[in-house]
């Protein structure tokens, strides 16, 4: 997709909204609508004037079910039911793989009683229409086989009491369906709620392990510094540099809470603002995004169910603040059908991101590790629902991530991420971790996902092929850099004896040229 440029869409339920500036040449698609999804196709042809670009939206008050075209429950497209009855043991096996709790014997059994009383409930109401006409004959004398049926001499005692015993037969039929729809919204509600458990079958590529112990090196670049002196870590660099301050963001918001300050800050965004200039470069659209969703958003993407502990929710208006921009980008395609010309969809967000870390109580407590906001560029490609090209474009977004960090000359190494280290949704997973010398170790510092159709069904997020069909689409995502995280090997590597620390060369532009940090 052409980097910068928004798509043209029709008036909103409620208003059109203002003209939106578009940044390309390209001209945006029109917006189609069918029945219960919209349709985006691109438009050949020099960029109209006026107020015809317009963006649609959709409305933002009353309750969920009362909103016009709402994006999908959750549960209405994730992974096919098909596929589960069609490769029970592949999933059984991801199941038991990425140690997620999943009642596969349950559902299956559930799945086989839905169907079953669908079709005995569609049985038995085609019974009922059947009835119903016959009825109809019986009670009306003026009808032609009722006057056919005296003229032949029955009585008309023997043609009401027939017509009272179909009556009879019509009632109990309506009863029966009464009690079987009744069953089928409680076994819809099961069926539904254990959809939601079923992981996403791994890449055969994926190593098998219990947890990130088991995570295999694929490679590494770089090498870590050796120090001619004892050096400091990030929290004793900051402190001493006044441009991290922990003990006053804890008082403001409490634990794993900081400000950074001055040239800290000045560095903060220099990161951020290199990498949105290589994904920029690298043919991905900017996107500013909401990082306060609704919660369909954190189903659609797969963060719910089992994620709500480590988000902060807002329960009053059912939204939630983000962890990541993944959700908003992924998910602002959602409902619609794509035109597959338009494919792949590269888009590229800033964002503060908010995570609570339930459970992690004593594990990474120094520091800026492990904290409760931060910033980070996210990248998000959605493309056909192509094995190759799928996993072509997660090598591409990995790639992405290194280029920022060998731009910053960071050592690192990418990690294959085992199958019970990698969540639910998720085909196949990398990891690059960024070398931290007070940790005398890799710490992690990106996550590279590709999940196949699993949020694309979620997200009833499709696109039409040439020959007409209707495909889910594929997602992908990866980090392009998180701050301050990786403020920490800069700080650790880039430091001079003195106690200063040198700024990366990459990052100087966004600096004003400036080459050191240096006390006060």
């Amino acid at each position: 997709m052409p980097k910068s440029c928004f798509w043209k869409r029709g008036k909103s339920p409620r208003q059109a909204q203002k003209p939106t500036h578009v940044y390309s040449s390209v001209r945006p698609a029109p917006l189609c609508r069918t029945a219960n999804s919209l349709i985006i196709r691109p438009v050949i042809g020099p960029e109209p004037a006026g107020p015809s670009l317009r963006r649609w939206t959709r409305p933002e008050s009353g309750p969920a079910k009362h909103r016009e075209n709402p994006l999908p429950e959750p549960w209405k497209a994730m992974i096919d039911i098909n596929f589960i009855r069609q490769n029970t043991e592949a999933v059984r096996a991801a199941i038991r793989d990425k140690r997620v709790t999943c009642d596969l014997d349950h559902l299956l059994a559930i799945d086989d009683r839905r169907r079953q009383i669908q079709q005995e409930a569609d049985n038995l109401r085609g019974q009922s229409n059947e009835l119903s006409s016959q009825i109809g004959l019986y009670k009306n004398p003026k009808s032609k086989w009722y006057q056919e049926a005296i003229a032949k001499g029955t009585p008309v005692e023997t043609i009401k009491a027939e017509g009272d015993k179909l009556q009879a037969e019509s009632a109990a039929i309506k009863q029966r369906i009464k009690e079987l729809e009744d069953e089928e919204r409680t076994t819809a509600t099961d069926f539904k709620a254990l959809m939601l458990t079923v992981p996403q079958v791994p890449s055969a590529k994926t190593p098998i392990g219990k947890d990130a112990d088991e995570n295999v090196e694929a490679r590494r670049w770089g090498e870590p510094r050796k120090f001619d002196f004892e050096p400091k870590d990030h929290v004793e660099l900051g402190a001493s540099l006044g441009i991290l301050d922990i003990e006053r963001g804890v008082k403001l918001a409490g634990s794993r809470n900081y400000l950074l300050r001055g040239a800290g800050s000045l560095l903060h965004h220099a990161v951020l603002r290199l990498a949105m200039d290589v994904i920029i470069e690298r043919g991905f659209e900017p996107v500013t995004v909401p990082i306060l969703v609704r919660d369909e958003m954190m189903y659609g993407t797969g963060y719910y169910p089992g994620g709500e502990e480590q988000a902060y929710r807002c329960e009053r208006d059912e939204k939630s603040l983000v962890g990541t921009a993944e959700v908003s980008l992924t998910a602002m395609y959602g409902d619609e059908i794509l035109d597959e010309s338009m494919l792949p969809v590269k888009l590229a967000a800033v964002s503060t991101c908010f995570r609570r870390e339930a459970g992690a109580a004593g594990k990474d407590t120094y520091g800026i590790y492990r904290i409760h906001f931060f910033d980070k560029v996210e990248q998000v490609v959605l493309c056909r629902a192509d094995e190759a090209e799928s996993e072509k474009f997660h090598h591409e977004i990995i790639a992405n991530a290194e280029a920022v960090l060998q731009k910053l000359e960071l050592p690192y190494r990418v990690m294959a991420v085992c199958t019970g280290d990698m969540g639910q949704g998720k085909v196949e997973m990398y990891d690059i971790e960024t070398w931290m010398p007070s940790r005398k170790s890799y710490g992690e510092t990106h996550s590279a996902s590709r999940f196949g159709e699993f949020q694309a069904r979620r997200l009833n997020l499709r696109y039409k092929g040439e020959d007409k069909k209707t495909r889910f689409c594929h997602t992908l995502n990866n980090t392009v850099i998180a701050s301050p995280r990786i403020l920490i090997p800069i700080l650790e590597q880039y430091q001079t004896a003195d106690g200063s620390v040198t700024v990366p060369a990459a990052l100087r532009p966004y600096m004003g040229g400036r080459e050191r940090i240096t006390k006060h």
